[in-house]
């Protein structure tokens, strides 16, 4: 029964990467809408014809990568569950030792390492068209620090998260969830504390904004906007891509206004401060805080979600799913494969709230600057050096964007402009 269960979910795996792969190379539309044809949106008014067929090309096959992915996961979870592979894990580790920390820590390991080597290859295959399509810059050893630096920052959280969620269930059988759910507000807002200052440390050096002139201008914006802050800092990108980025990131005193250096290197000190500006507009506008209300809100119900589904297929399917019980450590595959599937359903609901905080950053930005043209210009070479779809298909844009597209944004600026004129 268990072998006929995965070779069904690996055909039903494959003939969804074939829907996939048809839809978004061959039905999806993401031509410009006549109506914006020489528009500041159109692509062919800042990009030539190579770099429109190439933004084309990397952004179906990223889009691909990015839907394959998920639910290759959920089949990896499924596998090692019904082919007894966590059970196995569960073993080696009571085997091993008696200690239940060191038997978490034991089974973690084995199963981090099983996730690890089996999603290698979607890994591998996404930085290598990153290269090839001069978006990455990273070396191969590069990019494994970082990839090796992922794992054990990962396995050292998760082995706190598992820890303690695996007592809960064995102490509290039924309520397990609102407790989980409970301890995950304090070890949120802990985790965005930390965050700026002792985990993307471990992947980029920070450092004060050199261009001191710069700095001044964008100081100044932010005692403008009421922002308490005393230095920019630049994070040196250029090593590892050409995109371009810039954020706020963390919660009070360790609140951090941040610049990767491509960003310096390619955009003007106007589109810079546009850039500033809207970033400004999350912390002005309490982002951050809404967003982790959004958080626990959804992780009330999702918690709630997972108990019960848990509960139900280990009581109706424990021998096919090799899991005895709910507590057993090697229920917890069925458990991350549950999340994933909720977190991917709601993922139309967080990405459109996200997008409407967006589009609520770009308008405060362009008020505060009062730049039509670095708005504009900014947001055109985003898109020309990310070789990003102006306009993606719908598809796409629900499960995929966090941002307004381009289409969207450099249109939200027009009419601005002209609402401006009409007042």
């Amino acid at each position: 029964m268990a072998k006929k269960w995965a070779l069904r979910s690996i055909l039903a795996y494959l003939l969804l990467g074939l829907f996939l792969y048809v839809y978004l190379f061959f039905l999806a539309d993401s031509t410009l809408p006549d109506m914006y044809k020489g528009s500041s949106a159109d692509p062919a008014t800042f990009m030539n014809g190579k770099e429109i067929m190439l933004s084309e090309d990397f952004s179906k096959i990223k889009n691909l990568l990015f839907f394959l992915s998920t639910p290759y996961e959920w089949l990896f979870y499924f596998l090692i569950l019904i082919l007894g592979v966590s059970r196995v894990f569960e073993k080696w580790a009571r085997g091993t030792v008696k200690n239940g920390f060191l038997q978490t820590a034991i089974y973690l390991f084995w199963l981090s390492i099983a996730s690890f080597l089996a999603i290698f290859p979607l890994q591998y295959i996404s930085h290598s068209i990153s290269k090839s399509y001069n978006i990455s810059t990273q070396t191969f050893s590069m990019w494994m620090k970082d990839e090796i630096t992922d794992f054990w920052v990962n396995y050292l959280l998760m082995f706190i998260i598992v820890s303690v969620l695996y007592g809960l269930m064995k102490r509290f059988r039924q309520r397990w969830w609102l407790a989980a759910w409970a301890l995950s507000v304090p070890f949120t807002i802990f985790m965005m504390f930390v965050q700026p200052v002792l985990i993307d440390p471990l992947y980029n050096d920070f450092y004060p904004l050199k261009d001191k002139a710069l700095e001044e201008q964008i100081l100044t914006l932010a005692d403008k906007a009421n922002i308490p802050t005393d230095h920019v800092f630049e994070v040196d990108m250029s090593e590892k891509t050409n995109s371009l980025n810039a954020y706020v990131t963390g919660v009070g005193s360790n609140s951090r206004i941040v610049l990767w250096d491509t960003t310096l290197e390619k955009l003007t000190d106007r589109e810079i401060l546009f850039v500033m500006a809207h970033e400004m507009a999350h912390y002005v506008e309490k982002h951050i805080y809404i967003g982790i209300a959004i958080y626990l809100f959804l992780s009330f119900f999702g918690l709630f979600l997972t108990a019960k589904l848990m509960r139900g297929i280990v009581a109706n399917h424990k021998e096919d799913m090799k899991v005895s019980s709910v507590s057993n450590l090697s229920s917890l595959p069925l458990f991350l494969m549950i999340t994933s599937m909720l977190l991917f359903t709601v993922s139309p609901l967080s990405n459109w709230i996200s997008r409407y905080q967006e589009t609520r950053a770009d308008r405060y930005a362009i008020e505060m600057t009062g730049d039509k043209e670095a708005a504009i210009s900014s947001f055109q070479k985003l898109s020309k050096v990310g070789l990003s779809q102006v306009n993606p298909p719908l598809l796409v844009k629900v499960f995929r964007y966090g941002h307004p597209t381009m289409l969207e944004r450099l249109t939200m600026l027009e009419e601005y402009e002209a609402e401006k004129n009409e007042e």
